[in-house]
């Protein structure tokens, strides 16, 4: 998505649905880390203090449509199991919020992917996605939205469903008219049905 974590930072209602998305770390051209940089690096699922870590990444990211610091950290006691924090040291370097789709009970919803400008160039954006749906009880498909310009995002989401070896499917969701004040269209992706266990290298 885009103006949702791609774009000029907005405000919004707290935890809205349409934050869904974030920008992923662009790959191509990046300065290759070594492997003693990408194992420093802990994913693991956050705690209510993580909540201060991923509010001052989103802020600091500029692109992501930042929250409450509060909506963070009651994220992380709500939402924890379909949710991860990467943490370098002390300091949080990325994080997935996602949560579980009332409706659809096997289906994890991501709504943020932020990963910091130290932590670039890493992979750690496909990771932490891993982590989310490796976590998250009962899990067999992913859903996100992503704004039609957000090729990033795209690109993400793809390279997870071909490490899955599942298909990936776009359709409308939330047209101009709908979210106002110049957002973008929000299309909805979804992936799977997937299995556990079985990815594709």
């Amino acid at each position: 998505m885009n103006d949702p974590l791609s774009g000029c930072i907005r405000r919004r209602t707290l935890l809205t649905f349409l934050d869904m998305i974030a920008p992923e770390e662009a790959e191509t051209g990046a300065p290759a880390r070594s492997p003693d940089a990408v194992s420093d690096i802990e994913i693991r699922v956050p705690e209510p203090a993580d909540g201060v870590g991923m509010w001052r990444l989103a802020v600091e990211s500029q692109v992501l449509d930042a929250n409450s610091r509060y909506a963070y950290v009651l994220w992380c006691r709500d939402f924890a199991a379909t949710s991860v924090v990467a943490v370098r040291g002390d300091r949080a370097v990325g994080y997935v919020t996602g949560y579980m789709r009332p409706e659809a009970p096997t289906t994890v919803v991501v709504w943020q992917v932020c990963v910091d400008a130290s932590a670039q160039g890493e992979g750690l954006a496909g990771r932490m996605l891993d982590a989310v749906y490796d976590g998250a009880p009962g899990v067999d498909r992913m859903e996100t939205t992503i704004t039609p310009d957000n090729d990033s995002s795209i690109r993400l989401f793809t390279s997870f469903a071909k490490r899955h070896d599942v298909p990936i499917e776009r359709s409308d969701l939330f047209g101009r008219e709908l979210l106002g004040d110049g957002h973008e269209p929000e299309d909805l992706y979804r992936i799977g049905p997937t299995t556990k266990g079985e990815t594709t290298s």
